[in-house]
């Protein structure tokens, strides 16, 4: 499909794949434009929102195929659920605002995406162009690797991260 080898011709298989595919590039975009959106109302917590959705299925269909190829595929559930864990970490922070909310909120959704990513890149690291000729281990550390300094930069630079850590402001 598309140059990727798919690792089954079982039609139930095919048919949860090609709803996971859209699913993972939704997530992929919306989760860039959330995070490279101005904070506030309007882009951010639109996108914000379509990519925790995504991410919410994108879990699920990637629970189905791990379990229907377990022994090749679980670490792709581990992989999955720490994904989902983050950003439901990330987004709930968001909606309870208590203080500090914005360092976990950061957190959280940077960690998803870096994780969403991961999981893409040790799924299909081996049949993409430049990635095929990196080491595996490549596929499970370099979006970590880009992703954490991004992350620390921005709970270190971010003013919403120092307002939100304001108890008696209430304006974030």
């Amino acid at each position: 499909m598309a140059g990727f080898k798919i690792p089954s011709t079982e039609p139930v298989f095919l048919a949860i794949v090609a709803l996971h595919i859209p699913l993972g590039v939704a997530g992929a975009i919306t989760g860039a434009v959330a995070m490279l959106s101005s904070k506030g109302p309007g882009r951010h917590p639109t996108f914000g929102t379509v990519y925790f959705w995504s991410i919410v299925a994108i879990f699920l269909s990637a629970t189905t195929l791990s379990v229907m190829r377990w022994t090749e595929d679980y670490h792709l559930f581990v992989l999955g659920t720490l994904t989902f864990a983050a950003a439901y970490v990330g987004r709930t922070a968001r909606r309870q605002q208590r203080p500090g909310w914005a360092r976990l909120h950061i957190v959280g959704m940077g960690s998803s995406y870096a994780l969403l990513l991961t999981a893409f890149y040790v799924d299909n690291g081996k049949q993409l162009p430049l990635w095929r000729e990196l080491p595996v281990w490549s596929y499970w550390t370099l979006p970590a690797l880009v992703g954490v300094p991004l992350i620390l930069w921005t709970l270190f630079r971010h003013p919403v991260v120092k307002r939100s850590s304001d108890p008696k402001r209430t304006d974030c």
